[in-house]
């Protein structure tokens, strides 16, 4: 096993901050993953903490740290977005507050046999719950207008098109098993500039791992029931990578503060709903200059964070967070 950190958990302090754990509470950390917000929690305050995360791996990792913090950490397999379920089921009515880390963790993109990365040779998979459909499964069975439209949305790559046609092709000959048969074929297709920072397969394999594990309905459905089991002055802290998940957390945020006002200025007034969120912070923090040049994926994160109130909850319309029609996991449009 290899000695370094496996995960540097990103804008510690400041998530910390924000959710203000205190003695007595009960917090939960929806994305688990090496347990860096966890032992934050736990270290902060004598507070309690449930963690949640569908991958195996994570759990079976984190057994240790549920031993070191004794009666006050629990693990839950499972995915974030099933929350509000999870914690009543674990028997308990409301949190003092929830964080979130979205995306992947580093320490599966460092695991070959996961499929998330292209720097080494590894299955084509992807699935964070290692369980449905793969991405071998996706590319070598997608339709080329199919494969195109999830390539544009989630990796927003702009030869999306001319991708999708030379997998379509490639798979004629041979069904894609291995993430670099996938991230070569990409490359040449993309092609690569000297100026070019990111390696040229690196927005498809994105565009793959948030289609295949549905991230960003996950997200929608994470915070939507962190707002169902948050009691009155609960701390919602969220902690985003890329700017499709980010906006549905900025709009979610926006309609829930009574920042977002009525969609269509021609619309009628109607009565509007309380509340459901105090603003923390009007605009979302960004990771410090110093932590962005240690920890490389600090560079894009952003937090955003709010407060509950004691407004009742609101049944979340899915559609005004923005999200862009793509074929479904099980196929067909979504």
């Amino acid at each position: 096993m290899s000695e370094k950190a496996p995960h540097i958990p990103v804008m510690l302090p400041e998530v910390l901050e924000v959710v203000s754990p205190k003695d007595g509470g009960l917090y939960v950390d929806g994305t688990f993953g090496a347990g860096g917000y966890t032992r934050g929690l736990l270290e902060s305050a004598d507070c309690a903490v449930l963690a949640i995360d569908r991958d195996p791996n994570a759990i079976l990792r984190g057994r240790a740290l549920e031993t070191e913090f004794a009666g006050r950490l629990t693990l839950v397999e499972g995915c974030f977005g099933d929350m509000a379920a999870l914690v009543r089921g674990l028997g308990h009515d409301a949190v003092d507050g929830v964080v979130l880390d979205l995306g992947v963790s580093s320490m599966q993109l460092d695991e070959a046999e996961r499929g998330f990365s292209f720097q080494k040779d590894g299955p084509l998979d992807m699935r964070m719950s290692q369980s449905g459909p793969s991405a071998a499964d996706v590319v070598n069975e997608y339709e080329e207008g199919e494969l195109a439209r999830i390539i544009a949305v989630y990796g927003e790559e702009k030869r999306a098109r001319a991708v999708a046609k030379a997998i379509v092709a490639a798979r004629q000959d041979a069904a894609f098993s291995r993430t670099l048969e996938l991230a070569d074929l990409v490359a040449r297709v993309v092609g690569r500039k000297p100026q070019d920072k990111i390696h040229p397969a690196t927005r498809t394999f994105q565009a793959l791992r948030i289609f295949v594990n549905d991230e960003l309905g996950e997200v929608a459905r994470g915070i939507s029931g962190a707002e169902d089991i948050l009691r009155e002055g609960g701390r919602l802290a969220v902690v985003t990578f890329h700017s499709l998940e980010d906006r549905i957390v900025k709009r979610f945020l926006m309609a829930r503060t009574g920042r977002a006002g009525r969609a269509n200025r021609h619309m009628p007034e109607t009565e509007e709903a309380t509340p459901s969120f105090r603003e923390i912070a009007h605009k979302a923090r960004k990771a410090s200059a110093g932590e962005a040049e240690v920890n490389p994926r600090a560079r894009s994160a952003k937090l955003r964070a709010a407060e509950r109130t004691d407004a009742p909850l609101v049944p979340l319309d899915l559609a005004a967070l923005g999200f862009p029609k793509v074929p479904s996991l099980e196929g067909g449009a979504a």
